[in-house]
């Protein structure tokens, strides 16, 4: 039953939509009516208007409008019959394009079927001239290898004719031409031919080179080379140096012209690969002839079982290598520089030479440094030698620092790494040792008072005296990764140092008006101070730079605005350091103000609590003096100053003498004026013992002390104003107050404003309110 209800329900919900359709159907269609007749109404309106005469033009306008109808319909006709022709002639033309499509794949599928045809009987015939061509690359590889076999035999052949009729520059042209052949086989896989090539070539360079060098020798030998002792003025030239000279020239610029093959077919013995190590061209083959000779000496004097090879003395190989440098230096500046020169060879004999023999003292180096690694003595020993070789062979004999020299041995990991815990090691042993020497917190230059500015105490300038030869140390290293290393242990041994400070000061900070107290405070400020020139100094300045692209490694990660300080040079690399040594000694500073100010306020008490009130006029005296409740107080500020001018330097004096006075106005304004009341006398005995006594104990110090105690010195001239000026004071204040109260201010523009009133009197650092109270505390109106 279910279903016949909806059924009847949807037909019932059909009819209703049919119906409503039916009516808006009808309302359109009512609408569209209603607005033709308001068109027909306008328009017989605007034709005829409401005159009876006019309806003559009905007929006229009956006639216009049905001209119009007549050329509507005859449009409507014309575009009803164009259209299907239109629609044909389209219809036409797709009809012949698929036509013609069609004949055109047709033609495609005959083309495809012939050419594939035609593939087919062709590819037994590609076949046959790919394999044609394949035989003919083959003959052709296997004339060429053949060609080669034949050159190598030509050049074998015309260099052995060469050597035996002596025509020597044939022979190493030849040579030369043999050397270029194995280059340009180089990337060939032909290995047999490659190998068969270079045998020969190493055949014939061996004996070219052999004969060359024997020729060689014995020229060296007749010219004293090598020279192993300090050249002497007695040694007469040879009868036929001339001779010596002309062959000297002949066998270099043949020896030079072998240096291609030789490089090519020797095997060179290399270091292990250094961190940093730049790579450097190999010795000329002159060069490494006259080496061999030095070369047998070190190793029979510093190889095997000989004494002359200990582990404990380094200086012994490194001082004879500088010294067969110096002795030999200027036989290659006289006998061989002008041969190169002429010879067009871009040598230069005196840096090859030392790169010859400083090869011999690298190996030697590298052989020795890991076995010292567990012998902290030897192996400082070695570093403290290595260094002072590096220095004597860049500065005496100007060794090039683009090449790699001595240090780059050190800079091994392992051997590095000791290097660094070594120095670690020994500093912080030399801080022990000097903290607990007895004269550690004195200055050792106490007696010299030019020399002693900075009152710096031993231990601080024995300090900083150590950061400095660590400096020394590394400044000449080749990585900055490595000169940041050392720069790391610096600043971790500075912090370590500051600490050590804090610690000492900490115990002593029950007397801090101590020489020891004071002595740290002046080592604070002293490695502060060296610190901050460090961080202008060229050499770290040039760290800070490498800092900023490879510090991460080293010094840990640095923020976005830590980098950008240094990077532009706003920071510097000691700049948390020096904020750290800053806190210590401003800390220090306070509490030796905070000592020395409770001993002032101590010996202040009865100066505080003094009858101001009921002190003679100071008209009633003969001279004023001092107030005698007030000498303990000044002794002790007296004695406080001279003491502490002779235990702080300069810097720290200034800013301790500076706090103090700063503190002192604050005490003598809250606890002396603001706390008593004063008479005329009073006032005047006040003024009298700040201008005459407290003011010039600061005197020493600087030109106008009363600038340090401006409240004070305000304080004065208010108590002391005369009574008009006092009273007319107190009436601009009066008067400012209650227009401030009322909102009259701008009434009266005439009224001078209190601080234009104070300013006047010179008073500029008190407030209206303050100058109000000391007002109130003259006695000559409390009554007013």
């Amino acid at each position: 039953m279910a279903a016949p209800a909806v059924e009847h329900n949807n037909n019932r919900m059909n009819d209703d939509h049919n119906l409503v359709n039916d009516s808006d159907t009808e309302s359109k269609c009512d609408s569209e009516e209603v607005s033709y007749m308001h068109h027909v109404a306008e328009l017989v309106e605007r034709e005829i208007g409401g005159d009876l005469k006019s309806l003559k033009k009905v007929g006229g306008l009956l006639e216009k409008l049905t001209a119009e109808n007549k050329l509507l319909e005859e449009q409507v006709l014309t575009v009803s019959s164009s259209v299907p022709l239109r629609v044909a002639a389209a219809l036409s033309a797709a009809e012949e394009s698929r036509t013609k499509l069609d004949d055109l794949l047709q033609k495609e599928r005959l083309l495809s079927n012939m050419l594939q045809q035609h593939l087919q009987g062709a590819q037994s015939w590609a076949d046959s001239l790919g394999q044609t061509l394949g035989q003919l690359d083959t003959l052709e590889r296997h004339m060429k290898y053949l060609q080669c076999l034949a050159r190598i035999e030509e050049l074998s052949d015309s260099i052995q004719q060469f050597l035996m009729t002596n025509s020597v520059w044939e022979a190493i042209e030849a040579v030369g031409s043999m050397a270029s052949l194995d280059m340009g086989l180089k990337e060939s896989g032909c290995t047999h031919l490659r190998a068969f090539l270079r045998e020969t070539l190493h055949f014939w360079h061996k004996i070219l080179k052999d004969k060359l060098t024997s020729d060689f020798e014995e020229v060296l030998t007749q010219l004293h080379w090598p020279i192993v002792s300090p050249p002497t003025q007695s040694l007469s030239p040879p009868a036929n140096a001339q001779e010596l000279s002309s062959q000297l020239e002949l066998l270099v610029s043949q020896l030079l012209s072998l240096q291609t093959s030789d490089d090519l077919i020797s095997e060179k013995k290399e270091l292990p690969a250094r961190p940093g190590l730049p790579q450097t061209p190999p010795l000329s083959l002159p060069i490494q002839i006259m080496l061999l000779p030095l070369s047998k000496r070190f190793k029979y004097h510093f190889t095997g079982n000989r004494q002359t090879n200990s582990l404990n003395k380094p200086e012994w190989y490194l001082t004879q290598v500088l010294v067969w440098m110096g002795h030999n230096s200027n036989f290659m500046e006289e006998k061989i520089q002008p041969i190169l020169n002429r010879a067009g060879a871009n040598v230069n004999a005196k840096v090859e030479l030392c790169r010859g023999l400083l090869t011999l003292a690298q190996e030697k180096l590298a052989h020795d440094a890991p076995r010292l690694l567990y012998d902290d003595t030897l192996f400082c020993h070695l570093v403290d030698e290595v260094l002072q070789f590096e220095k004597e062979l860049r500065s005496t004999h100007a060794y090039p620092s683009t090449y790699p020299g001595a240090l780059h041995i050190l800079l091994e990991e392992a051997v590095f790494q000791k290097w660094l815990s070594v120095e670690k090691k020994m500093a912080v042993e030399k801080v022990d040792a000097m903290l607990s020497a007895e004269g550690a917190w004195s200055s050792q230059y106490k007696d010299i008072t030019d020399m002693d500015e900075l009152k710096a105490p031993d231990c601080a300038e024995t300090f900083m005296t150590l950061l400095l030869v660590i400096t020394d140390r590394y400044r000449s290293l080749p990585s900055p990764q490595a000169q940041l290393s050392f720069l790391a242990l610096q600043r971790e041994l500075v912090d370590d140092f500051r600490l050590r400070l804090t610690q000492v000061m900490k115990e002593e900070s029950r007397q801090p008006l101590g020489p020891r107290y004071c002595a740290i405070l002046n080592a604070a400020n002293y490695i502060s101070t060296v610190l901050s020139d460090w961080g202008d100094n060229v050499f770290f300045l040039q760290l800070q730079q490498a800092a900023v692209s490879v510090g991460e490694e080293v010094l840990g990660p640095l923020g976005a605005t830590e980098s950008g300080r240094l990077a532009s040079l706003e920071g510097s690399l000691f700049e948390g350091l020096l904020a750290l040594l800053e806190r210590l000694r401003g800390d220090m500073l306070g509490r030796l103000l905070d000592a020395v100010m409770r001993d002032v306020k101590e010996k202040a008490q009865p100066y505080c609590k003094d009858r101001w009130i009921s002190l003679p006029s100071q008209y009633d005296q003969a001279t004023m003096s001092l107030s005698s409740s007030a000498c303990p107080m000044l002794l002790c500020l007296r004695d406080h100053l001279l003491q502490l001018q002779q235990l702080l330097c300069l810097p720290l004096f200034q800013m301790f003498w500076q706090g103090l006075a700063e503190k002192l106005d604050l005490f003598l304004y809250q606890d002396v004026i603001l706390y008593n009341h004063f008479n005329e006398g009073g006032a005047a005995q006040l003024q009298f013992d700040m201008t005459r006594n407290l003011f010039p104990l600061f005197g020493h110090y600087c030109k106008r002390p009363e600038n340090f105690f401006k409240h004070v010195k305000e304080a004065c001239i208010v108590l002391n104003l005369k009574v008009g000026p006092a009273l007319l004071l107190c009436d601009v204040l009066k008067l400012a107050e209650e227009g401030l109260e009322d909102g009259e201010a701008s009434l009266r523009p005439q009224q001078p404003t209190p601080e234009s009133a104070l300013n006047e009197l010179g008073v500029y650092k008190l407030a209206p309110s303050d100058v109000h109270i000391l007002l109130n505390l003259r006695s000559a109106w409390l009554n007013h």
